[in-house]
């Protein structure tokens, strides 16, 4: 049994999606769950409804129908018969929408955020499994709502592994006797039946709980790339393919922001020794990268770049240590705020971090930090990642910047940095 998993770039456009059917059919006679992010930029496009919908903009309107005929786009590219049940089908699933448009909104924003963007991920599956059905293939169109059980933490809900593992287990296996299954990633629902979401590129990691839960024998994504690079080709001009990684350095690389595979993606496959191929989409017959139980360590550096970083230097007021109580406070702040540290360094008297500047949570983290402790901040920075490090490796990324703050073990190397012209 196998588990494919197909991001927004894979689905795009109708010729893509007719792409990843041609993939699909292949596999045809085989035991197969597919997981389908939304098309092409629709996440991005439905939160800015939903940003819209809160501040009661009439864009919210707009930017729906819009999006609404990006979508009917692809459908008439893709289905000669306008009479085809597909077609009814995506016209209702915006209805979902409109009518949460067309109320007041009373709810939370995170809230409204998951019943409002997940809408993507149905739109997607709906139509990749009309057309797959359209070329005669054996496909049925699942909920991943049904089977991926979470709490109530919207925006970034945490699994019920109990209760998922029963329901898929259960379920399942029988569907993907007679059909390939064709699911959402990255949304599950409450056990009030309230849609969630697993947080931004939660799709790798909806393949892995499928994968996990029904014990596959191997997961694929499908990328724009030809698997795991060394490097993100938007930053290097030559980079190498990693043919065999290890779970622990995958776990690593996703630690460290490598954008590649979902960092909650390869835990739950680690537990069940399942390998995990990295694989082109653009051009399937290639073998990629196998994540895998090996001892084989990282051929070559590792790259990781993030920009727009806002580095946060904390100092009690009191000029007090940096201990359990300190830390607890100023960890809580960030968990409240939803903000995830980058890189981090404690001396006696001051704590500092490197985080992704995610606009106004950002500065009300700041705005209640500020309540109890001294804090400084500088903003359009950039972090730099090597694994698996040298010196020349170092020099290669320092061309014109300098650093702000340099943290070492034995394997990695983090830089926070800045032009040497600002």
């Amino acid at each position: 049994m196998q588990v494919f998993k197909f991001g927004g770039a894979s689905v795009k456009s109708s010729e893509n999606i007719k792409n990843v059917v041609s993939i699909i059919e292949k596999y045809k006679n085989s035991e197969l769950l597919v997981v389908v992010s939304a098309i092409g930029k629709t996440t991005d496009k439905l939160a800015r409804i939903t940003d819209s919908y809160v501040k009661r903009s009439p864009d919210a309107f707009t930017l729906l129908e819009e999006l609404k005929n990006e979508h009917f786009q692809i459908l008439n590219e893709l289905f000669e018969d306008k009479s085809f049940p597909i077609f009814d089908d995506i016209a209702n699933t915006f209805v979902e929408i409109e009518w949460i448009l067309e109320d007041e909104p009373q709810d939370d924003y995170d809230y409204l955020f998951d019943q409002i963007v997940s809408i993507g991920e149905l739109l997607s599956t709906k139509i990749i499994a009309g057309y797959g059905q359209y070329m005669g293939l054996p496909i049925k169109w699942v909920d991943a709502r049904d089977y991926i059980l979470t709490d109530n933490t919207y925006r970034e809900a945490n699994v019920d592994w109990v209760k998922t593992e029963e329901k898929i287990r259960k379920e399942i296996p029988s569907i993907l006797d007679e059909h390939i299954i064709v699911t959402q990633g990255y949304i599950g629902s409450t056990s009030e039946n309230f849609t969630t979401t697993l947080g931004r590129e939660g799709s790798d990691y909806s393949a892995a709980i499928f994968a996990a839960s029904l014990n596959a024998e191997n997961i694929t994504i499908w990328k724009d790339v030809q698997g795991v690079l060394n490097a993100d080709p938007k930053w290097f001009d030559q980079t190498e393919l990693i043919p065999e990684l290890s779970y622990t350095d995958a776990i690593e690389l996703t630690y460290y922001g490598a954008t590649v595979i979902h960092p909650k993606t390869i835990k739950p496959l680690q537990n069940k020794k399942i390998t995990l191929n990295v694989r082109s989409f653009l051009n399937p017959e290639a073998p990629g990268t196998q994540i895998k139980t090996t001892n084989q360590t990282l051929p070559v550096p590792s790259f990781i770049f993030k920009v727009n970083q806002v580095f946060i230097n904390i100092q009690p007021r009191d000029f007090s240590f940096i201990v359990e109580d300190n830390l607890s406070s100023i960890f809580n702040e960030f968990h409240k705020n939803r903000i995830k540290i980058n890189m981090m360094h404690n001396s006696a008297i001051s704590f500092s971090v490197s985080v992704d500047d995610t606009g106004e949570n950002v500065w009300n983290l700041l705005d209640q930090l500020e309540k109890r402790y001294k804090v400084s901040v500088a903003t359009g920075l950039e972090l730099i990642t090597i694994r698996y490090y040298n010196q020349e490796t170092i020099n290669r990324v320092l061309v014109n910047k300098e650093i702000i703050r340099e943290l070492k073990d034995s394997y990695t190397c983090q830089m926070l940095v800045k032009n040497k012209d600002e």
